[in-house]
């Protein structure tokens, strides 16, 4: 779908289905509104720093 989402961070790994989905929690309306956005950019990406990143915010 989008370009960044193997960067997101609400990019998670479903073990049973073995594929990756967004965890986003998004209701019907603004699912759509993100599929309809014709730039291919998604307005709710968060790029994933890594494990670390909450730690760093607190020192």
């Amino acid at each position: 779908m989008f370009a960044d989402c193997e960067n997101c961070w609400y990019n998670t790994l479903d073990e049973e289905a073995e594929e990756y989905f967004c965890a986003l929690n998004l209701d019907e309306d603004e699912f759509f509104r993100m599929l309809e956005n014709k730039s291919g950019r998604c307005r709710y990406f968060r790029p994933f720093s890594g494990e670390y990143e909450i730690v760093r915010k607190q020192n």
